[in-house]
């Protein structure tokens, strides 16, 4: 699994100690982290809550990865703007229980963190025991067990909703601020991760052309 890491400007400073805990539970069950920033408060690259959603829409639409890690001061606002997009379930994530069901219940691909809420002393380890509760078994298991064919038949039938209720993502990108998308793809990073993982080639050049 290939998980990408993405922070927006109110907690960026928070960016390393985010990705040390994630490398510390991840990279042993033999996990790939690609941090796409912002790497600092004063990046270059500024990224708001909403173009988190661009870009960990793009990410995942594009298969340049397979999970997203996000969140913002409260994390509603990046959970809403995943949400946002076609190809993604986000869900709000503040405790290990929130990790643990939300992954075996509602099966996502993308979770957004409360990185200003109760993030104090030991906000750290609360980050590790989240990860670790996030891929501690496969997703979407069920639970408790015996809910889990109810659970993973509503799972499908959300799959299907969104590819009725939403467009694509290449019809989606040009339709936008182009501004707006240039700036969701500018961190230092950005092309050399993305154009070297993702695999969806029709998405990839609709990139390529925004960008230049």
């Amino acid at each position: 699994m290939r998980i990408a890491l993405i922070n927006e400007n109110s907690q960026a400073a928070k960016n390393s100690i985010i990705e040390k805990a994630l490398r510390k539970v991840v990279e042993p069950m033999g996990f790939e982290v690609k941090n796409y920033g912002m790497y600092a408060a004063d990046d270059e690259a500024q990224l708001t809550y909403v173009q988190n959603g661009i870009l960990a829409a793009t990410l995942l639409n594009a298969g340049a990865c397979d999970y997203v890690i996000t969140g913002c001061g409260t994390g509603e606002g990046a959970m809403l703007a995943l949400n946002s997009f076609p190809g993604v379930i986000c869900g709000h994530v503040a405790t290990p229980l929130d990790a643990y069901t939300f992954a075996q219940i509602n099966d996502g691909n993308a979770i957004s963190l409360p990185f200003a809420l109760g993030f104090g002393w030991g906000g750290d380890l609360n980050l590790e025991y989240i990860f670790e509760k996030l891929f501690c078994e496969p997703s979407g298991g069920g639970y408790p067990k015996e809910r889990a064919v109810p659970e993973q038949r509503n799972k499908k039938i959300l799959d299907q909703v969104k590819l009725v209720t939403y467009k694509t993502m290449e019809e989606i990108l040009p339709a936008l601020d182009q501004e707006l998308v240039k700036g969701a793809f500018a961190g230092k990073n950005f092309k050399e991760y993305f154009f070297a993982d993702a695999t969806n080639e029709s998405l990839k050049a609709v990139v390529k052309d925004i960008i230049g």
